[in-house]
């Protein structure tokens, strides 16, 4: 049985989140890999707030990630 730190997951190519309705659940497809070879494509079900929160989190990563690189980034030569 492979240790569950050797999995990963990935966007689906192509896929697209989306939201079911009926029952307010977002559905993002995604694919899962075992060392960078391709397992099997599966959904993320999540209920809206769980959705909202994941991308409250995102943002936040992403802002941090951005702020980040600047500081890092060596200045332009003049």
């Amino acid at each position: 049985m492979a240790n569950l730190a050797q999995w990963h997951a990935s966007p689906q190519r192509g896929g697209a989140a989306h939201s079911d309705g009926g029952t307010r659940e977002i559905r993002v497809p995604l694919s899962l890999f075992l060392f960078d070879e391709h397992q099997v494509d599966i959904e993320l079900v999540l209920a809206r707030v769980e959705g909202e929160e994941l991308l409250a989190g995102l943002r936040s990563a992403l802002a941090a990630s951005a702020e980040s690189s600047l500081r890092t980034r060596p200045e332009a030569v003049q």
